[in-house]
């Protein structure tokens, strides 16, 4: 006989409804190993299923443990589930794991390989398509910060040679939050990137004397700068005009803007990494 007691020590177990345990159970007669197979196989198959519905929602974890860090984006078809604490659980799960795979930079693929059995189980579990999308990890004998914006919908992760003042490192994660700065400076945009802007800032005013045109160009490129370059943005905190420049953390000569964090990370210096559900990374080196 299958009793309340079975059907409710099954369910702690797989995490299934009650009526599966039950026809679980019934299938199984009433073996409860047998049980677990028959519910992980219906598991299987439902999250075949729902492979294909879209994850638009989601969360960004970090983790930094001695001389290593890592980063995750873990999405989910809807903010309900994100906030879930089996979700949690499972994205706190990954992110430890993560930070011991074998790898120094970007390790989506091992990442995405070692939990294929795991993120499987959850989707039967959650009910929801889930999707390990992303994950970084780094190791560095220099100072790495992370910090996590709106409970994961942002996340930042920085490796910076040569300081270990926290609050300048928290500081520099949330301006990089904020402004989400596409360069370390000026001089690490190509120079094609540079001149399409003045072609676009040229185009603009047309039929203006050439003579004017050039300086006016120059002072809406400088502005561009502003915007896109982490040392000329306005600082996020008020007592300082712009982001602290190579003056604090050495001089910048090189960005891997839009490459991969494996190709950027290979010296010293002040790595970024920002990431947002669904959107792309960016990311910065400023070498000594």
């Amino acid at each position: 006989m299958i009793t309340a007691d079975v059907v409710k020590k099954l369910r702690d177990v797989t995490g299934a409804g009650m009526m599966d345990c039950k026809r679980a159970l019934t299938e199984a007669g009433g073996d409860m190993e047998k049980a677990v197979d028959f519910l992980r196989k219906a598991g299987i198959a439902k999250a075949e299923k729902k492979s294909g519905r879209a994850t638009k929602e989601g969360k960004i974890a970090c983790l930094v443990s001695g001389n290593k860090a890592a980063m995750i984006e873990v999405l989910c078809e809807t903010d309900f589930v994100a906030k879930n604490e089996k979700f949690n659980t499972y994205l706190d799960g990954v992110l430890t794991r993560t930070i011991e795979v074998a790898g120094d930079g970007c390790v989506s693929e091992k990442v995405q390989d070692a939990e294929k059995d795991g993120l499987v189980a959850m989707v039967a579990t959650i009910g929801e398509n889930m999707q390990i999308r992303r994950a970084a990890r780094w190791i560095s004998n220099d100072k790495i910060a992370t910090y996590i914006h709106m409970m994961g919908r942002i996340g930042v992760m920085v490796e910076v040679a040569g300081e270990s003042d926290e609050e300048f490192l928290k500081d520099i994660c949330m301006h990089i939050a904020a402004f989400n700065p596409a360069y370390i400076d000026s001089s690490a945009i190509p120079a094609e990137t540079i001149a399409h802007e003045k072609e676009i800032a040229a185009a603009q005013l047309a039929g203006k004397p050439a003579n004017m045109i050039e300086k006016i160009v120059v002072g809406k490129i400088n502005k561009w700068f502003t915007e896109v370059c982490l040392v000329a943005q306005p600082w996020i905190k008020d007592t300082k005009p712009r982001c602290p420049s190579s003056s604090r953390t050495s001089r910048s000569s090189v960005s891997c803007a839009g490459k991969s964090a494996k190709n950027c990370k290979h010296s010293s210096g002040l790595t970024e990494k920002r990431w947002i559900p669904r959107r792309s990374e960016r990311f910065g080196r400023l070498f000594s």
